[in-house]
């Protein structure tokens, strides 16, 4: 019998395709389900950038790449963050992985120590807490729930949460799975206490081309923040690539230098094929046009989401970017309310304990919304509301 690590068994199943891998099983046995739990676009991925994949595949980009990535790809990333969000990296301080997520575990493996913690906030990507004890590391959580998930009023309470054994915060906005955007006081705050304790932070900014209205900074153009911040961006949000799997990380070549030893020892490289498509989707898209067709459907979703659920008396924190809103619900188990709401109520949600946050479920506006408003009907119908 296998006697597996307590790293692994620190760690639970990622609750998200718990209930994703529910309604998939429920669909197969002809259940109608509104399936508002995954965290995809429901848009097609560009024409111009399948046009790409498909001649990288007829030119034979279907080998071994340099580990840290294909030098055409390295560039557009680079000019990509520098052009649009106001940064200033080089090719050298860029590593292409599988999916953003690859990006932010090989940055935890880098840095975390065993005892080591690590400072996330609430709610929170359901991935960055396992990482972190997948590292031997010791998640410490600041939250954000009584501020309607804003991180400005929270400064203080980030302060408190910093101690000698912090050795880094890992930061989300816009958030997956609120929707918010954090204030430009918010970003300088995080910053002044980074400078002030010599802490590095991760600054994953995979939906800063999906806020809706406000503008946020990159955290590593603010004073001081370049060389302690390791950027995380990638192609799926944006341009609907979700399942070509290619993340990025840009960060100061010391810590591209030591999280390369992570990558090339786990996955080599990133798909090549892969590599020259996302080349294509940074470097001539017409990000404006994608990013902009999204924002606006998305946000029209999250309007008539927050407006259905207030005339049945539930106040929902207005998302502020991407296709996420967390609904609060009245129940002590919001996993098993939300198995219940599929099979009941053929609607899919996420429990807020996923993201640290029990008492709510995410919702994903990646639905037309005639389906949206049959989504929240059944709901109301079956008593969930």
């Amino acid at each position: 019998m296998i006697e597996f690590s307590n790293r692994v068994n620190a760690v639970e199943p990622a609750a998200p395709f718990v209930i994703t891998n529910l309604v998939s099983e429920l669909q197969e046995e002809g259940e109608d389900i509104i399936d508002l739990s995954v965290g995809q676009p429901d848009f097609e991925t560009p024409e111009e950038i399948l046009e790409a994949t498909h001649e990288a595949l007829d030119a034979g980009h279907t080998t071994y790449t340099p580990s840290d990535g294909i030098p055409k790809l390295r560039r557009a990333a680079a000019e990509y963050l520098n052009e649009r969000h106001g940064l200033d990296y080089a090719p050298e301080n860029i590593i292409a992985t599988p999916g953003g997520k690859q990006a932010l575990f090989e940055t935890v493996m880098a840095i975390v120590d065993p005892g080591d913690e690590v400072i996330v906030f609430d709610p929170v990507w359901s991935s960055y807490e396992p990482m972190v004890k997948l590292a031997g590391g010791e998640a410490v959580h600041v939250d954000l729930a009584p501020y309607d998930f804003k991180l400005e009023p929270a400064i203080d309470d980030l302060a408190a949460a910093i101690t000698d054994d912090t050795a880094l915060i890992m930061l989300n906005s816009p958030v997956n799975p609120s929707g918010m955007v954090f204030s430009h006081a918010a970003f300088e705050g995080v910053r002044d206490l980074a400078v002030d304790h010599d802490l590095p932070v991760i600054s994953d900014e995979i939906y800063k081309e999906l806020i809706f209205e406000k503008d946020q900074p990159s955290l590593a153009a603010l004073d001081g923040m370049f060389d302690r911040t390791i950027t995380i961006n990638g192609v799926s949000k944006t341009y609907s690539m979700t399942g070509y799997r290619l993340g990025f990380m840009a960060a100061p070549t010391d810590h591209t230098t030591q999280a390369g030893k992570v990558h090339s020892h786990s996955v080599s490289c990133a798909s090549n094929f892969v590599q020259h498509a996302a080349a294509e989707a940074l470097g001539n898209a017409d990000t404006d046009a994608i990013a902009g067709e999204m924002k606006e459907t998305f946000r029209r979703r999250s309007e008539t989401l927050v407006d259905l659920f207030a005339e049945r008396g539930v106040d929902i924190p207005e998302p502020e970017s991407a296709f996420y809103a967390m609904i609060p619900i009245e129940s002590d188990d919001d996993m098993q309310w939300c198995k219940d709401a599929v099979r009941e109520a053929g609607v899919g949600l996420v429990p807020g304990q996923a993201f640290g946050t029990p008492g709510y479920v995410r919702a994903s506006v990646v639905d037309t919304e005639d389906q949206i408003r049959e989504a929240v009907d059944r709901l109301d119908a079956e008593g969930f509301i």
